[in-house]
């Protein structure tokens, strides 16, 4: 069962997805929140923190919490989230169409780059859709010193839940490049683009806990769905953060 501050950001979002509260509004205050649904205003703000984070709200100091536009999904930049952890979070009624499974290698701009000598990988091209609306193509090189099969049923649902809980793999960092390029005309088919021919490319190079490269992965998105948040600290010039 989910924990109250999920059910509670759920609810919200549901309510937001009906025009409930429509863009512009502002929520409840924290303490009407707290008393309508009957728990403390540290739940509630959790709850609504889960909600600015998946770019349903924008907190103002002084004023609350107002409704954004949320025609846009907000993808982390710097966490490393698979498609399907990302769905059971945001509640996007998500869906997954394999359009390729098959053997390949590490493209050779990659493979020279980190200086590979193993090269054999397994190709998964992915279609990912939202309402039934074709949002972006994954494509990932998984190396197969790591990981020697993928099968439909894996590629279906959450790779990354495979890797890690039946193959014990430990994921622990990437690299990523953000672009703005012309879409392929496959791409620009399978996303159903008409008024662009641009897509927001994410090129990721992700490792294994002892460093280990073992995943390329390149998604393009539609540029009108979607938008890449990330959270950083200024530094000062020794090095350290400015508080």
């Amino acid at each position: 069962m989910a924990v109250k501050y999920i059910q509670i950001a759920a609810d919200l979002a549901n309510k937001i997805k009906h025009e409930q509260y429509a863009a512009g509004d502002f929520l409840p205050s924290e303490p009407t929140l707290s008393q309508l649904y009957n728990v403390s205003r540290e739940t509630i703000r959790k709850a609504l923190t889960e909600l600015a984070d998946a770019g349903l709200i924008q907190k103002i100091q002084g004023k609350g919490s107002v409704v954004i536009n949320a025609a846009r999904i907000a993808f982390p930049v710097s966490n490393i989230e698979s498609f399907d952890e990302l769905n059971k979070q945001k509640q996007m009624h998500a869906a997954t169409k394999i359009i390729e499974l098959t053997d390949a290698r590490v493209p050779f701009t990659i493979s020279k780059h980190l200086s590979l000598t193993e090269t054999a990988a397994t190709y998964v091209k992915r279609l990912r859709l939202i309402n039934h609306e074709p949002i972006v193509v994954d494509e990932d090189y998984i190396l197969k010193k790591y990981v020697p099969q993928i099968s439909p049923q894996q590629a279906q649902s959450s790779l990354y839940h495979y890797f890690e809980h039946d193959l014990g793999l430990e994921i622990d960092y990437a690299t990523k490049t953000i672009t703005v390029e012309p879409a392929s005309a496959s791409v620009i088919k399978q996303l159903q683009l008409t008024n662009t021919n641009l897509v927001v490319v994410v090129r990721s190079l992700t490792y294994l806990k002892d460093t280990s490269f073992f995943q390329y992965t390149i998604s393009q998105h539609r540029p009108d769905k979607f938008k890449f948040v990330d959270f950083a600290h200024r530094k000062n010039k020794n090095g350290g953060l400015i508080l």
